[in-house]
């Protein structure tokens, strides 16, 4: 059901996480996704991956965590902003993979206000999302402009120079650390719960898009995910509440993920938000 304007920023003013600009009203019904099978990965194309994982126990009947593993090798990240030239429009990340003929695609960062300016640095060579560097400590760079730059890389401020780093990619998205780059949790403890969509890396430089539908406090979920068999280094917070999903495609089938609303189950979420600015995965020719 499509809610109100007016009603849908107040929901969402009550599940959000701090620093967060309302969101726009649901999209229409998208068809429901399928499911990997739980516990590890399977192909779903090569260098493309699905797998879904038991997360912190919850109170009620929990979802598996989605993470859809990406080769770099195989598959070049973009950046898909509504500010770009010849955008203009908010889509799900659904919508935004298809117009870009993307295999997979997650929200790229929090919003402002004006449903499209990111709260932090955000850019490709083209086109200028945010040119303020915020006190966030990661910051995700991919499409390399040096020779033996790696295809991918998350920047950890309190590891590596971003002004030096930053000059070998073409897009920065800046974002909230999750995993610092000793393997730490450096999420703050806390008792809020909600959805939560991320982008990590593993030992062996592939990507990982991460979604949590289940609200959990997002300091366990995190501890979760230290724990599983995915090998995980480095990931940052990409967005909460219902804006977070996920989209994969391949093996003959879809996969998509929404998020839930923090504290109104009964008003809960099961269609994608049109959002400004997503992470893509596309086939490398």
């Amino acid at each position: 059901m499509r809610l109100p304007a007016a009603v849908a920023a107040l929901l969402l003013s009550l599940s959000s996480p701090p620093a967060r600009a309302p969101g726009p009203p649901p999209a229409p019904p998208a068809p429901r996704a399928g499911h990997a099978a739980p516990g590890g990965f399977g192909v779903l194309q090569p260098g493309l991956e699905l797998g879904q994982f038991a997360g912190p126990a919850a109170e009620g009947r929990a979802q598996p965590i989605a993470i859809v593993r990406i080769d770099p090798a195989r598959f070049e990240l973009r950046l898909l902003n509504a500010s770009a030239p010849g955008e203009g429009s908010l889509r799900s990340a659904r919508a935004w993979a298809a117009r870009a003929g993307a295999a997979a695609a997650i929200n790229a960062s929090m919003y402002q206000q004006d449903y499209r300016t990111s709260v932090s640095l955000m850019r490709t060579r083209q086109h200028v999302n945010q040119r303020r560097v915020s006190r966030d400590r990661s910051v995700l760079a991919f499409d390399p402009l040096e020779r033996g730059a790696a295809p991918v890389r998350l920047i950890d401020r309190d590891c590596d120079d971003l002004e030096t780093v930053a000059k070998a990619y073409g897009t920065l998205v800046q974002s909230i650390r999750l995993v610092s780059c000793d393997r730490r949790n450096v999420w703050a403890p806390s008792q809020r719960r909600f959805s939560a969509a991320a982008i990590g890396m593993d030992g062996k430089g592939r990507v990982l898009f991460i979604h949590a539908r289940t609200p959990w406090p997002v300091y366990d979920l995190v501890n979760a995910l230290l724990a599983l068999p995915i090998d995980l280094r480095q990931a940052m917070y990409v967005e909460g509440g219902p804006e977070a999903q996920l989209y994969v495609r391949g093996g003959g089938g879809e996969h998509e993920w929404v998020g839930g609303f923090e504290h109104l189950p009964q008003a809960d979420n099961h269609e994608p938000w049109p959002v400004p600015n997503v992470v893509a995965a596309v086939r490398r020719r």
